[in-house]
């Protein structure tokens, strides 16, 4: 599956798509920018996508998992917990779509300001 660049600022994630429906959705969008919400330690950003929540979608996310939350129409990177997280789980607001994974550090999003550009891209 392709690769995609996740960007804002000096941070820089590169992700492999799974093999899931939104992941096969995505790169016809590419490249696409959104504005940055903050919500507890997550930043996700709204996009064109549209996609109903996959039967294996869920709001426990393992660190490096990126997803699309669909109520919102928003990918989401987590990297520490959110206001409905216990303890230091990353739990999003409701269930989403784990689409990719990336192995860099989720951490440099934490540098993001509300309101930045956040840029998705196909990656090299």
């Amino acid at each position: 599956m392709a690769r995609i660049k996740i960007s804002s600022g000096t941070a820089v994630l590169i992700c492999e798509l799974l093999e899931t429906p939104t992941a096969a959705a995505l790169p016809d969008l590419l490249p696409l920018e959104g504005r940055a919400s903050l919500w507890g330690e997550e930043v996700y950003f709204s996009t064109p996508l549209q996609i109903a929540a996959e039967a294996d979608a869920r709001d426990l996310l393992e660190a490096g998992e990126i997803a699309y939350w669909p109520p919102g129409n928003a990918i989401c990177i987590c990297f520490g917990p959110t206001p409905v997280s216990t303890g230091s789980e990353l739990r999003l607001a409701s269930a989403a779509n784990i689409f990719a994974r990336t192995d860099d550090d989720v951490s440099a999003f934490a540098a993001v300001k509300s309101g930045a550009t956040v840029r998705v891209e196909l990656s090299d």
